[in-house]
């Protein structure tokens, strides 16, 4: 089981958990420069992103959405969707999940830079 308030590191940057609840999940996010994490979907939950620094390029299906801080973008329950960082600087985003089951083993990886599909 993942700790609270543990970084979490991928070969696109990292994650920290800030809540673990029964009927939700927060993470902050963190995307360095010129990374992405991989087009993925997921049957039991929905996201929220919210962007606190850069800007995000979130793919939802098959269109791009460009997100700049403080703003948000909502990825429903079997979207595709992933997140870029276009900028030279860390992107950050703090990622709300809801739904009936937060588990890692719930993303369906798609397409992944790093061969993880």
């Amino acid at each position: 089981m993942e700790k609270l308030n543990t970084e979490y590191h991928r070969p696109w940057g990292y994650y920290i958990i800030l809540a673990d609840e029964e009927d939700h999940k927060v993470k902050r996010i963190v995307v360095k420069p010129g990374k992405r994490l991989s087009l993925q979907r997921h049957q039991k939950r929905s996201e929220h992103w919210y962007v606190l620094k850069g800007t995000a390029v979130v793919t939802l299906d098959e269109k791009e959405v460009i997100v700049p801080p403080c703003e948000a973008v909502d990825i429903p329950v079997s979207t595709a969707h992933r997140v870029r960082n276009p900028e030279s600087q860390d992107l950050e985003f703090i990622e709300v999940q809801t739904g009936e089951y937060f588990g890692e083993d719930d993303i369906e990886r798609l397409d992944d830079d790093y061969g993880r599909v």
